[in-house]
């Protein structure tokens, strides 16, 4: 999950911050999937299977169709009690299945990495690779699961096992490791190979895939208007598809500095789309508009939202920011970031840890977790602005100039509100 200060990447500066100046988007596009109707919970085919479910039910199918359902839910409305209730109905079926558990093992992989459950995920993806069956789709979730971890040379290794340039599955993860490494081209270039095998087999759910995260990697790249072209050919497929609407929010906040159209495509998502990060993008979009009352209410719309003990850690890193950024609740960012290192130690958890000991004063503390857990390890300039940060109160001026000009060049991404904060540096 990305927090709300990075969620796209770019390596280009667009030094324009005049409203329609550098407009690419058209409402005329997007506006015919804003609609406010709410995605549909339940079908002929979800009662039929849900039917089949009684408290002493063995109906192993019936388990596994129901809880697939259910995670399609989650996806359509961002409601985290259809992704518990579909946790709910797998770990049954793995607890009765005598065939198949292996696949009913990595049904649950997926569910817990979604709940930011990376070390049960983990745990479950080894029971599923003890088994066997399956073996390539095991390795293929064993490289997602050490990449959260952190563990990037195992993760590296379960990659090279799976080596097939044909493979849909192979060509997204080599994406994804080429884009940790910090080498766009290539990363640009393999996931272009999926999504060409993705539209030759004709397949929904894998051209959707690949559209949207092509249309992040476009942004990354600063190719603007193929990131915008993408995100509505992700509409074209699924018109309620929110990931694709808060794609175009971005760039029209972001790029075209165009904050209330911005908004307004928002607002139309979160009539019926439930995750509580959308909430905190409104919220810099509003506190950027200078509107400090709308800003406010969205993020008690988020806290709201996320006192919900069913999230977990889900929205850990977003926490650790406000408490950073915007209530200054420092001890309340530190107990969490410590929590998060554990949970998964990544630079971009250290980060957090880093930026919690700045703020409480522990300046060098800070240094030495950057120094050893961050410099020369990720290109992500949320994470590089905080350890830019930290080498500023260190009196590290050379390495300061040297990450604020990788800044500047992140303004998209980053977002208009934290330019002054870069020049600042």
């Amino acid at each position: 999950m990305k927090n709300f200060f990075i969620f796209l990447s770019v390596l280009f500066f667009f030094n324009c911050t005049e409203k329609g100046n550098n407009t690419i988007t058209n409402k005329g596009d997007y506006n015919v999937y804003l609609s406010s109707e709410a995605p549909k919970t339940t079908s002929k085919y979800f009662e039929l299977w849900h039917s089949k479910i009684r408290p002493d039910s063995i109906q192993l199918l019936s388990f596994g169709v129901v809880g697939g359902e259910y995670n399609r839910y989650f996806q359509q409305t961002g409601d985290i009690e259809f992704l518990k209730k579909s946790e709910q109905a797998l770990k049954k079926a793995v607890d009765i299945a005598a065939i198949g558990k292996a696949g009913y093992y990595r049904a649950l992989v997926r569910n817990y990495i979604s709940q930011h459950r990376f070390r049960e995920a983990l745990q479950l993806a080894d029971s599923a690779q003890v088994i066997g069956s399956g073996k390539a789709d095991t390795q293929a979730l064993l490289f997602d699961v050490h990449m959260e971890l952190g563990n990037y040379t195992t993760a590296e290794n379960y990659l090279d096992s799976l080596k097939n340039m044909s493979d849909f599955g192979y060509l997204i993860r080599l994406a994804k490791w080429n884009d940790y490494k910090g080498d766009l081209d290539t990363t640009i270039k393999f996931m272009e190979m999926a999504k060409a095998n993705a539209e030759t087999s004709k397949n929904k759910d894998l051209m959707l895939w690949s559209y949207t995260n092509l249309a992040d990697y476009y942004g990354h790249a600063g190719r603007i208007e193929d990131s915008y072209n993408h995100y509505l050919k992700s509409l074209q497929l699924d018109p309620s598809n929110a990931y694709a609407k808060k794609g175009i929010a971005w760039i029209v906040f972001s790029y075209e500095k165009n904050p209330e159209e911005a908004l307004r495509i928002l607002d139309s998502v979160t009539k019926n789309y439930q995750a509580p990060d959308y909430y905190l993008l409104k919220s810099e979009i509003a506190e950027y508009m200078g509107n400090d009352l709308e800003s406010l209410s969205n993020l008690d719309s988020y806290f709201k939202a996320v006192s919900n003990s069913a999230y977990g850690d889900m929205y850990n890193v977003y926490n650790v920011g406000l408490y950073l950024d915007r209530t200054e609740q420092f001890d309340k960012a530190m107990k969490l970031s410590e929590k998060e290192v554990e949970n998964r130690p990544t630079p971009e958890t250290y980060s957090l840890l880093a930026y919690s000991n700045l703020k409480q004063g522990n300046i060098e503390k800070a240094l030495q977790l950057v120094e050893n857990h961050i410099e020369g390890k990720t290109f992500e300039p949320g994470i590089l602005y905080y350890a830019a940060e930290v080498y500023k109160a260190n009196g590290k001026t050379k390495k300061v100039k040297e990450i604020k000009n990788e800044l500047l060049g992140a303004i998209y991404e980053l977002g208009p509100s934290m330019e002054s904060n870069i020049t600042n540096l």
